[in-house]
């Protein structure tokens, strides 16, 4: 079954996507390798995939999560932040 979801991008992946926020619709359930890929084929964020972190309605997954997703979720794609 595919959803729509919410994918929130923030700092590189939002500079790469160019946008902050969009609608993407994914199958339900989903492994997290396998949503990670579908985000970064969608948005071309290749040249930081191996930097991302995924968040589902601001909490983390593992990378062996398979994420079970409901219409209207939030998918937040965070790159490492530096800090100073």
């Amino acid at each position: 079954m595919n959803v729509e979801v919410k994918v929130l991008f923030f700092a590189k992946a939002r500079e790469v996507a160019g946008k902050s926020c969009d609608i993407l619709s994914v199958s339900s359930p989903i492994s997290y390798l396998q949503l990670l890929e579908e985000i970064v084929t969608t948005y071309s964020l290749a040249d930081i995939k191996r930097n991302i972190i995924l968040a589902v309605n601001e909490e983390y997954c593992n990378l062996d999560t398979t994420i079970y997703l409901k219409p209207g979720d939030e998918i937040a794609v965070i790159p490492p932040l530096s800090g100073g």
